[in-house]
């Protein structure tokens, strides 16, 4: 979890005096209304305004004026003066024919100049942690002093970053809990708009929402524009399944609605590209796509219609393989990734570190002199390199035997023999 509220944020939209400090017009707030009820009719004022993310009296407004047009009407009376909505017989062939232009009724988007002063204002570029917060961001892992002091440069900056070395070593693992040491959660918005069309942000299943005590935190007295949401820094993780299509503004033709493309949705934390080198595309139709993003920090995207959308490109980018990078780019492009940390293996004390956490973590007691015949017997002697991720996988092969057993969770030699037989059996 990050330390969400510990600083004050840098940006906190305000909820919109007027539909023009909103960047919107009436016709395109009656036109998400008219499609809410269509999907929810009979619902009330207040319902609305929440869906919409929009004040009570602007949604409000909007309805009489609707009302007056005969394009809604009243089904029944609610609480404080509020009304249950529902669509005329003309206000649902408005609303029909509406949707065949898009079928968006969700949260009223921002408008592309307040989506960029967000980015600007929460830049992971502006944060600069120190080691403490590294420490605190990795206090799970086990990373000695002298690899935050290599990592700390790259979040600090917040510009593009290679992990390499062998398997195992917890390149990913690294990776994902950057974004801790950032610290404040940031506003995404639920959805922008350019050029007539919706392009959604935010996406429940790549961001997390703070806890709602940090959001009255960082509320405080004012109100907020209800079109935001409070997240966590984003982390998101694309692997060897990663297109050049994905980096793209995807259109549903459906729905008639876009959505942005995973750099986008990374902007305010942490992108990272794991397995670099086995994606579809190659590492250099990869890093060509996103050379003058990395530079500028600006991507250019096209939305349907034609048009070039100038967006900021605003993501710590982690690239991580298994691979000698020398091997999938040229110098020219590694210069453009300022920072190569190599993720080694283990020495014997952390090794035996690793066992000791695990054991504590996974509730399997390790008999004595257990870690030392582990140590000699298979890998010592059979000069297997370590890895970090051996303790945790070893001993949740023994505890899994124990379960099957029905046997108390303890590693013993013979349990222990027996995980390593099974786990590298073909390695």
């Amino acid at each position: 979890m990050t330390q969400a509220g510990t600083q004050p944020l840098r940006f906190r939209p305000l909820a919109p005096r007027s539909l023009y400090e909103a960047g919107l017009t009436e016709g395109e707030v009656e036109a998400l209304i008219l499609k809410y009820l269509l999907g929810a009719p009979g619902s009330t004022g207040r319902n609305i305004s929440r869906d919409i993310g929009l004040p009570d009296a602007t949604i409000r407004e909007l309805l009489e004026g609707l009302r007056g047009q005969q394009m809604v009407i009243h089904t029944r009376a609610s609480t404080f003066g509020d009304f249950g909505y529902d669509l005329s017989e003309g206000g649902r062939g408005k609303a029909r024919d509406l949707q065949l232009s898009n079928r968006y009724a969700g949260h009223a988007p921002v408008s592309m100049e307040q989506y960029v002063e967000s980015v600007r204002h929460q830049s992971v570029s502006l944060e600069k942690p120190k080691i403490d917060a590294l420490r605190a961001a990795f206090s799970d892992l086990l990373v000695g002093d002298e690899l935050l002091q290599r990592l700390g440069p790259a979040v600090t900056a917040g510009r593009g970053c290679f992990f390499f070395g062998p398997p195992g070593n917890g390149k990913t693992s690294l990776a994902e809990r950057m974004t801790r040491a950032y610290g404040t959660p940031v506003y995404l918005p639920y959805a922008i708009k350019f050029g007539g069309q919706v392009i959604k942000i935010y996406d429940p299943a790549l961001h997390v929402a703070a806890d709602k005590r940090v959001t009255r935190m960082a509320a405080g007295e004012d109100k907020m524009d209800l079109r935001w949401v409070l997240c966590e820094r984003p982390t998101i993780a694309v692997g060897g399944e990663l297109t050049l299509d994905q980096l793209e503004i995807s259109y549903d033709e459906y729905s008639g609605v876009c959505e942005a493309p995973v750099q986008m949705k990374a902007n305010g934390g942490t992108l990272l590209v794991d397995d670099f080198g086995r994606q579809s595309m190659t590492p250099t139709q990869l890093l060509n796509r996103w050379i003058v993003p990395m530079e500028k920090r600006v991507d250019y995207l096209t939305v349907p219609g034609g048009r070039k959308l100038e967006v900021p490109f605003d993501p710590l980018l982690v690239f991580s393989t298994n691979l000698d990078p020398r091997s999938l780019v040229d110098d020219a492009f590694l210069r453009r990734i300022p920072y190569k940390i190599q993720i080694s293996d283990p020495d014997i004390a952390s090794f035996r570190e690793l066992f000791s956490r695990m054991s504590t973590t996974l509730s399997v007691e390790l008999d004595d002199g257990v870690f030392e015949h582990v140590l000699e017997r298979h890998f010592i002697s059979s000069e297997r390199p370590m890895r970090n991720c051996y303790p945790r996988d070893l001993l949740l092969q023994v505890k899994h035997l124990c379960d099957f057993r029905e046997l108390p969770p303890r590693a013993t030699s013979e349990l222990i023999d027996e995980a390593v037989d099974l786990y590298f059996s073909v390695v």
